[in-house]
């Protein structure tokens, strides 16, 4: 197994969030925000993306745009 990890940033440079790929089993990737909380979990497999309560985000995209700087 072998886990990716890239961070997203914002436009002044600052690390506003990070995706973690390379999982093995029910989810691909995780999705946590700039304090290293998880807020989401992306499905390459189903093709949807979670938010950190489990909640459906998105049924067509296992995209993790959608949950980084979501507001709360």
């Amino acid at each position: 197994m072998s886990l990716e990890k890239h961070y997203i940033r914002d436009g002044k440079n600052r690390v506003i969030g990070s995706v973690t790929s390379g999982y093995q089993g029910a989810f691909d990737t995780i999705v946590k925000d700039e304090h290293e909380q998880i807020v989401g979990r992306t499905s390459e497999k189903f093709n949807t993306t979670r938010d950190g309560k489990g909640g459906l985000a998105s049924i067509n995209s296992a995209d993790p745009g959608l949950l980084i700087n979501k507001k709360k």
